[in-house]
């Protein structure tokens, strides 16, 4: 095979299209978390008003996984990613209408159904554009925008709110994914049908495809869910999914209401932004390890379970955040460092569904793990916000965290441990 040059302009064109909407798509999601403390102030929305507003994000979020995947897979990624931004900047912009809890509910779920979209449509697109050794660090990659996002969020969220007042800021927000969309349908389409991909380029990225691995077939939707591999993808988004949601919608508050002793919505940037920068290098540097394993001869599913393994330990030590005698900025690294691990952790996670699966159902099969994603993050949700209502009621929030903080250092091995156990011999699924 002809010589290729591995760093190639359209696949890395492809991934940083991907990586600026995951931007956005986080961006959007994190604005409500920086919110929070205003809306208990001005709105009266309490723990668990807050905690069912985000129950209906994620639970249509659930909904809009369900059969996000699905039609992409049938409709393509061009046109399947392309519409998901679209209606996701909308109901971004809707929240502005906002006057409670129901106008936030509302938009939320629109945004929660049409956002969606976002990981099925990218895997996806890593799985047409990238082989097997490149894909886990294109999806690093891209995976770090969730974390460019959540750290653009606490910076520039608090100027907008103080220049122009919080509608403005998710009218901003909203709009951008606009100008997105314009570029996407500028610049993406499948390599067989880009007309600057050379023969020596599409023979590269096919280079480690199993021909009998792939299907040109319609496959039944139902057909899914008779595989075993299509549950372990689902027990290992459902079990540590809702730990990401917990950082995203609750560490703002932890900040503010324990750690920071009534810190403002403007003066808790820095600690956000330093814990999601950290998972900026978690999600890059999963990647590249679990790649780099493969480049020495390891398989790709036996690079996965060892760097997820490492990782799911490095999650372990946040256990002690809420420790007596650990200073705010110990307990901040120790969030910090879990965060990471749980980025490097997930961006290994969706990997296997491109090298365990044909590219025609990997989409479809990434957004039943997203649906399980988002229900754990719903239950998530009403736990946290019981947990931490009842301990608050009580004058000692702080133990509400504990507790919070023991399920979040768990989970990740119990996970590794399911998937370990009942994975399948073969790995690889053939689909007749």
């Amino acid at each position: 095979m002809p010589e290729v040059k591995k760093f190639s302009n359209y696949r890395w064109t492809v991934c940083a299209l991907i990586f600026f909407a995951t931007t956005v798509n986080y961006l959007d999601r994190q604005i409500i978390g920086i919110l929070k403390p205003l809306l208990d102030s001005e709105l009266g929305i309490g723990e668990k008003d807050y905690a069912h507003i985000i129950m209906t994000f994620q639970l249509l979020y659930a909904v809009g996984m369900f059969f996000a995947g699905r039609l992409i897979d049938k409709f393509g990624t061009k046109i399947g990613y392309g519409v998901s931004v679209v209606l996701w900047s909308i109901a971004a912009m809707g929240h502005a209408l906002a006057k409670g809890v129901l106008g936030f509910g509302i938009w939320r779920g629109f945004l929660g159904i049409s956002e969606a979209g976002n990981f099925p449509a990218a895997n996806k697109a890593i799985a047409e554009w990238f082989p097997k050794k490149e894909r886990a660090l294109a999806f690093g990659i891209m995976n770090s925008g969730t974390n460019v996002g959540a750290i653009l969020a606490p910076l520039a969220i608090p100027a907008m709110l103080i220049a122009w007042g919080w509608q403005a800021a998710f009218i901003v927000t909203g709009s951008i994914g606009f100008i997105w969309v314009i570029i996407w349908f500028i610049f993406y389409e499948v390599p067989e049908k880009h007309k600057k991909v050379s023969a020596s380029e599409l023979a590269y990225i096919n280079s480690d495809v199993d021909e009998q691995n792939e299907t040109k077939e319609k496959v039944p939707w139902m057909k899914l869910f008779k595989l075993r591999q299509t549950w372990l993808f689902f027990i290992g988004k459902g079990l540590t999914d809702p730990i990401w949601w917990f950082y995203l919608f609750w560490i703002p508050g932890w900040l503010s209401t324990v750690r920071g002793a009534g810190l403002s919505v403007s003066s808790f940037g820095l600690p956000l932004a330093f814990i999601y920068t950290m998972t900026t290098i978690g999600s890059i540097g999963g990647g590249w390890v679990s790649g780099f394993m493969i480049t020495k001869g390891m398989s790709p599913y036996k690079s996965r379970k060892v760097t997820m393994l490492i990782f799911a330990l490095m999650v372990v030590p946040i256990i002690f955040a809420q420790s007596k005698g650990v200073s705010t900025w110990g307990a901040v690294c120790l969030i910090a460092l879990a965060a990471s691990a749980h980025q490097a952790w997930s961006t290994n996670l969706f990997t296997t569904v491109s090298d365990a699966f044909p590219k025609k159902v990997v989409s479809s099969i990434t957004g039943i793990g997203g649906l399980a994603g988002a229900v754990g993050g719903a239950f998530i949700s009403y736990i946290a916000g019981g947990i931490l209502q009842h301990f608050k009621d009580l004058g000692h929030i702080e133990t509400g965290y504990v507790v919070m903080f023991a399920i979040a250092g768990s989970a990740y091995l119990l996970a590794w441990i399911i998937m370990t156990a009942f994975a399948p011999k073969n790995n690889k699924v053939v689909l007749d």
